[in-house]
């Protein structure tokens, strides 16, 4: 198949699912062309099948905001016909899903010409639908644009519900989760040698990965490592940037742990850094499925997350990971020191964490099953 893909190419789940997904499918031999306004972050260098198609939003001093939907909508349109793309997959509602229908109707006025319609699938991440949809401002044109797409996935049952019980949609939603390369992502002896990089052979290693913005709660991560290092020598690890990353830089100096906390920023080679980490925190006040999560499980690192969202669905609690309330700074950092003071049920732990990111979440099994969906769109589109 040759597949459209866009997505917000920044450092957030949604980016790095598609990026993701789009690897995987040029490694299944099918054409995938990105369509974005820059490269997606984990795009890192030229693979065969993948293509990059930027889109150019013209600025005129009329436009206060310039439209990058219409923007995008026309480069939609131009690489599906010039490529002869069999669909577009649109990741995060709002705008890409807009601009798929209206790529689709530009391409539907030249039905004659290029011969078939053009389907589009939506994918839709979290904020789209918990927090930018649900916007009044947002919310018809949400869901308009859903109801228009000829195939929808969730990456939860719980955003799935989320979206059901906000807008009221009448297009079927079908549950695909978030997936990880469990090939690429795992702990190995030559990782385990870049621990000196960031500790000392006594102390543990805890690890934050996200965007950085409020809805993570990055001060309650330095709040929780606070408590922890009090009782377990320890070095915590943030990776990602956003605009949370200076309130928390200012909190670890105002605790006087700054020397024992390192902001990496942003990486590209996350699955390099994960596996040397014992812990994984991750406060969030919602995340519709946890990928940090699932990417910390496949490398052996034992998460401690909040019970919201489709998080549940993610980690068994007390066997894969640990849940607690939002905000319950203190009992995450019990549950942290709890197992970090026991090297037998950490690497226990660890490696059932591992062994249900490989059964439930790996790629080879989650990426047939957006294949599937694909040909299904494709045999209700002809």
């Amino acid at each position: 198949m040759k597949i459209g893909i866009t997505c917000y190419p920044t450092y957030g789940g949604s980016g790095v699912v598609a990026t993701e997904l789009g690897l995987e499918l040029a490694e299944r031999s099918h054409e995938v062309h990105f369509i974005s306004y820059s490269q997606p972050i984990r795009l890192t260098e030229p693979l065969p099948n993948i293509h990059y198609h930027e889109v150019v939003v013209t600025r005129y001093p009329l436009f206060e905001y310039p439209p990058y939907d219409l923007a995008l909508a026309t480069r939609m349109a131009e690489v599906a016909e010039i490529y002869e793309l069999d669909l577009l997959h649109v990741h995060y509602a709002i705008p890409h899903s807009v601009s798929a229908m209206l790529a689709r109707q530009m391409l539907a006025c030249d039905h004659a010409r290029i011969g078939r319609r053009l389907p589009y699938v939506t994918t839709l991440h979290g904020t789209d639908i918990t927090l930018v949809g649900s916007d009044p401002s947002y919310l018809p044109i949400t869901r308009f644009s859903i109801d228009q797409s000829d195939g929808v996935t969730s990456i939860s049952e719980y955003l799935k519900k989320q979206t059901f019980d906000v807008f009221e949609v009448k297009t079927p939603i079908e549950v695909i989760p978030n997936f990880v390369n469990c090939d690429l992502y795992h702990r190995t002896a030559a990782a385990m040698q870049h621990r000196t990089e960031y500790a000392k052979p006594n102390e543990k290693i805890l690890v934050h990965l996200s965007n950085f913005r409020p809805v993570k709660r990055i001060p309650d991560v330095i709040e929780i490592f606070d408590r922890v290092q009090k009782e377990i020598p320890s070095r915590l690890v943030l990776i990602g940037d956003g605009p949370e990353r200076s309130r928390a830089e200012w909190l670890a100096v105002k605790k006087g742990i700054h020397n024992k906390v390192e902001f990496l920023g942003k990486q590209d080679r996350v699955h390099e850094k994960l596996p040397v980490a014992d812990v994984m925190l991750l406060p969030s006040e919602l995340e519709s499925f946890g990928l940090a999560a699932l990417e910390a499980m496949a490398c052996e690192v034992v998460p401690i997350a909040t019970n919201e969202g489709g998080v549940p669905e993610v980690i068994d609690h007390g066997k894969t990971g640990f849940l607690a309330n939002v905000g319950d700074v203190d009992t995450m950092a019990k549950y942290a020191i709890e197992l970090l003071s026991d090297e037998a049920k950490l690497k226990q732990m660890g490696k059932q964490a591992r062994a249900s990111a490989q059964a439930r979440f790996c790629a080879t099994k989650i990426i047939p099953l957006y294949e599937n969906f694909y040909r299904g769109v494709l045999a209700r589109s002809s």
